[in-house]
């Protein structure tokens, strides 16, 4: 789906909610049991709460470096034309007088999980799709709560402000479709109402970038078919849609269009990877320098796995050279693993036999195939005690002393500059 940020205002603002008027002036929300929860500018709004010296200022979240990328640019960066995904360098460029900052993971994975806690306070159905936003079914929660859907929404709302002091936009629907689409609708820091007898109205105005699935290619392959609004492609004959996109593709955005999502709020969805990359802010031939980057790489994913209580069974690679050609590479092994030594020898030897010479920006490790850390399987050569006993002595340590506190010899003195980590991911564990 396009940036609902970006979608053109003022077309569908009948369906916001006025927090100065009083709930009988609300658009009618029964038969709306989704909302869609999004922080707003998450990352830099969690900044500026540690540093409210920078509330009236702008800024940027995100690689401070050469090659960084915006992660979270606030309301008054995007003024400027800032946005989340774009190089660094080039938002310098239109904001210099803007405060740049690297992210704080950490910072923000306590912070999501406290707004998570709230949501299922309110209710079980909760389905996080990043740190910052989130599905909820609140369908059995009304007459326990005493409330409606949108007065759920407002409760959210406060809570998230009182207790976290950073803002946040919902939106109300009878869809997942909808409810997302109705929350980047209300930003910054606003609530939208869906009526489910109103949905193709709110739709059909739209541009046919609203619609989920609809990039940048497919969008111009519609225009260029006369197709532009919402409207346009719930009108259209089938088979005309069929032929100009193919038939799933075709079939997907016709039913959307014209306001069918029977997508539930699943909140159990299990992670099918977990990994971390980096990118240099020079290119690197050095095998021996990627090799170390390598074990930073397969420390931090074991000790994720770890955490979580998974293993997994496949090791993989990415590799992406100077010139942006990305390659991956996997193996598969006879047992699954959370042991970094493990992980890092099978990642080196994929480095040194199957990624071919040449200059690299960035590499990553990923372990696939994951399950539930149950009773281990050992492997005939595998010593009783050994490195997993290691591994987790280093996660006690960490935990009682930082970080920081136990680390490979080979990761001790210079490391090469890195733009930074990948974004983490949400807990997905119910109840947490």
């Amino acid at each position: 789906m396009g940036r609902s940020g970006d979608l053109p205002r003022g077309l569908v603002e009948r369906y916001r909610v006025s927090d100065s008027a009083g709930q009988d002036g609300w658009p009618e929300d029964a038969g709306c049991p989704v909302l869609h929860v999004d922080m707003d500018a998450f990352y830099a709004s969690v900044e500026i709460r540690e540093r409210p010296e920078l509330v009236n200022r702008p800024v940027v979240v995100g690689g401070v470096g050469t090659r960084g990328v915006v992660s979270s640019a606030n309301y008054i960066a995007r003024r400027f034309g800032v946005r989340s995904a774009m190089p660094t360098s080039q938002a310098r460029r239109l904001c210099p007088q803007a405060v740049y900052l690297p992210p704080t993971f950490d910072l923000y994975r306590e912070v999501s999980a406290g707004v998570l806690a709230i949501f299922r306070e309110v209710t079980p159905l909760v389905e996080p799709l990043s740190l910052d936003e989130a599905f909820l079914d609140v369908s059995g929660a009304l007459r326990r709560l005493r409330l409606t859907p949108a007065g759920v929404g407002a409760l959210i709302r406060r809570r998230v402000q009182a207790e976290h002091r950073i803002a946040c936009s919902v939106g109300v629907g009878p869809t997942k479709f909808v409810a997302k689409l109705a929350s980047g609708l209300a930003k910054p820091d606003g609530m939208m109402i869906v009526p489910r007898a109103e949905v193709a109205e709110f739709l059909n105005p739209l541009p046919v970038s609203a619609l989920w699935g609809v990039g940048k290619r497919t969008a111009e392959r519609l225009f260029d078919s006369g197709l532009e609004r919402v409207a346009d492609v719930a009108a259209a004959p089938l088979p005309r849609l069929r032929r100009l996109l193919g038939t799933a593709m075709a079939e997907h955005l016709h039913a959307l269009a014209r306001g069918h999502d029977d997508r539930a709020v699943v909140p159990d969805t299990a992670e099918k990877s977990i990994g971390a990359e980096e990118t240099f802010e020079t290119d690197h031939f050095d095998r021996d320098l990627l090799r170390r980057e390598l074990l930073r790489l397969s420390e931090r994913t074991a000790a994720t796995l770890r955490e979580r209580g998974l293993r997994g069974r496949t090791v993989s690679i990415k590799v992406r050279f100077a010139d942006f050609t990305t390659i991956s590479r996997s193996r598969t092994l006879p047992v699954a693993t959370d042991v970094t030594q493990v992980i890092y020898r099978t990642a080196a030897q994929l480095l040194a036999e199957q990624t071919p010479p040449g200059a690299i920006r960035l590499i990553g490790v990923r372990l696939e195939q994951l399950a539930s850390d149950g009773a281990e399987q050992l492997a005939i050569d595998t010593p009783a005690q050994g490195w997993r006993e290691a591994d987790q002595a280093a996660d006690r340590a960490r935990t009682r002393f930082g970080t920081a506190a136990v680390r490979p010899a080979a990761l001790l003195g210079d490391h090469p500059g890195r733009v930074g980590g990948t974004e983490p991911k949400p807990d997905r564990t119910p109840g947490r």
